[in-house]
């Protein structure tokens, strides 16, 4: 089992770096990017309605132990909000061309750090919730490959950025698991719900908020359901 779950942990890490082997090779225009950013909103949608939330529940973690821990997250995903703005307004003063902006790479890795825990809090807790987290978030981790991309980051530079991104969702994965495994239902409780707010913001924060950019088609909030529906009816079905 624990040979099983570590396999399923690479999922999201094989998947980031496949992303940066396809935007080596092939540029989406902005609305295909915009209905891949929509479909990825609902499966993260659908990981945390139909798995997480539920999860903490079942935790039985007490109420002011899951309000602290949700503020407590959306306050640290508030922060790297305001650092991202920062350091995206810091960017915009340098050259397109030799834009290669450490800053805002940093940002990203921290935000896939998150990701990863997230996922080692949720084969911590047991059940399916890891699993279900890892596919959720590896749809997410595909986009962030292809979006890499850019004047400063084409070939070679794409593939290895994705695959440090990736190797960064794996460690920390392994590090959640490792250091929850056996913890108390408050502990885990708390961590789950910092990870709902840290989904959250992911979604409508990040994923939306970029899709938004473009001329939306309506196309898109199909695009979003079928993300939420697909992922539901996996669920459904392997039960």
């Amino acid at each position: 089992m624990e040979y099983q779950n570590e396999l399923i942990m690479a999922i999201p890490a094989a998947i980031a770096l496949f992303g940066g082997f396809l935007a080596s090779v092939w540029r989406p225009s902005h609305q295909v990017r915009s209905l891949i950013q929509h479909f990825a909103a609902g499966v993260v949608l659908a990981a945390l309605a139909v798995e997480l939330l539920p999860e903490i529940g079942r935790e039985h973690a007490p109420g002011p132990v899951l309000i602290g821990s949700f503020a407590l997250g959306s306050l640290f995903m508030y922060g790297l909000k305001l650092w991202t703005i920062k350091l995206e307004k810091h960017s915009v003063h340098q050259d397109t061309k030799e834009r290669f902006n450490t800053g805002l790479l940093l940002a990203t890795f921290i935000d896939v750090a998150t990701d990863g825990f997230i996922i080692g809090a949720g084969f911590a807790a047991g059940g399916e919730t890891g699993t279900i987290l890892a596919l959720g978030l590896s749809i997410e981790l595909l986009f962030l490959g292809l979006s890499l991309a850019s004047d400063a980051i084409v070939g070679w530079r794409v593939i290895f950025i994705s695959g440090a991104l990736g190797g960064t969702v794996l460690v920390c994965s392994l590090i959640g698991k490792t250091l929850l495994t056996g913890a108390s239902h408050e502990l885990i409780g708390g961590t789950l719900a910092f990870s709902a707010a840290a989904l959250l913001y992911l979604v409508t924060e990040e994923l939306l908020m970029e899709a938004h950019t473009v001329e939306e088609k309506p196309v898109s909030t199909l695009v979003l359901f079928s993300g939420f529906l697909i992922f539901w009816s996996i669920q459904l079905l392997g039960q």
